[in-house]
């Protein structure tokens, strides 16, 4: 299933800007923080007065850290925040709770990022098949590329910059602050749209996440989620589809190895089949 078409009323052919997520769509440089933010929640529950079993408690972290995935990281945090002080004790400032996360995370991504930056790993083994190629085709056609990730903005610089990614997105790359009240992907969209003057179909959202595909959906953009599966990088992870179009997406891919088709069938160049 290289691509799924999901809505058949598509207003093709007009695209101008396209925002894309990172982690999970582009970037496999953090694959697997799922395994290193929920376990770190759960400890953080099981260590209040009136908690629930350890089972019971990876169920409602699972839930809600995929219900928040593509916010930024620290709405994740919040939400802790939220869940430990329901089960009767006093939990650490949100920001707190993050940079405990970014350590453990950072220790998981270490190698990776070393490997990078001394040409051991080739920016493309730690790239979504495809992905080079499909943002090259989309600047070839003129578009605005634009990077938008919960991540840490300054991580999120760094880690493009080692994919060779920050040349598509030169100064248009944004990212979490610690004041997170001031950022978005929401708002990103909303600035985008006002600035620009577009109107829904011009604007392409591109992401692994609920969030991103909400967002453009939202403004009546086209809307492609990546249900990418970053361990294996190759096949559909459905999970992740099942959410993408519950948010709404257009279509659906596994990752932009048929970057072709996908360009073909958004500038109306190829039936909807």
């Amino acid at each position: 299933m290289p691509i799924e078409v999901i809505a058949r009323q598509l207003k093709r052919g007009r695209i101008r800007y396209a925002l894309f997520d990172f982690d999970g769509t582009l970037s496999l440089i953090r694959e697997g923080w799922q395994q290193i933010m929920i376990p770190m929640m759960v400890e953080a529950l099981l260590d209040t007065p009136a908690h629930e079993s350890e089972t019971e408690l990876l169920q409602i972290v699972t839930s809600y850290v995929a219900e928040l995935t593509g916010k930024q990281t620290i709405y994740q945090m919040l939400r802790l925040g939220e869940e430990v002080a329901k089960r009767g004790a006093i939990p650490r400032d949100a920001l707190d709770y993050k940079r405990a996360y970014l350590a453990r995370l950072r220790q998981h991504i270490r190698d990776r990022l070393s490997a990078l930056e001394s040409g051991v790993t080739a920016p493309d083994d730690l790239l979504v098949p495809g992905s080079r190629e499909m943002l090259t085709e989309l600047a070839r056609k003129g578009v605005e590329l634009y990077l938008a990730s919960g991540t840490d903005a300054e991580d999120v610089l760094t880690e493009a910059r080692l994919l060779r990614l920050d040349g598509f997105f030169q100064d248009r790359i944004f990212g979490a602050l610690d004041r997170y009240w001031e950022f978005s992907k929401a708002r990103l969209v909303a600035e985008l749209i006002r600035r620009h003057k577009l109107a829904g179909p011009e604007l392409l959202g591109v992401g692994d996440g609920y969030v991103e595909i909400e967002n453009t959906k939202a403004v009546d953009g086209i809307a492609v989620g990546v249900a990418s599966d970053e361990a294996r990088r190759a096949g559909i992870n459905h999970w992740k589809r099942e959410r993408l179009i519950r948010a709404g997406a257009d279509i659906i891919i596994p990752d932009f190895r048929e970057h072709e088709s996908l360009i073909a069938l958004l500038w109306d160049e190829a039936e909807l089949s």
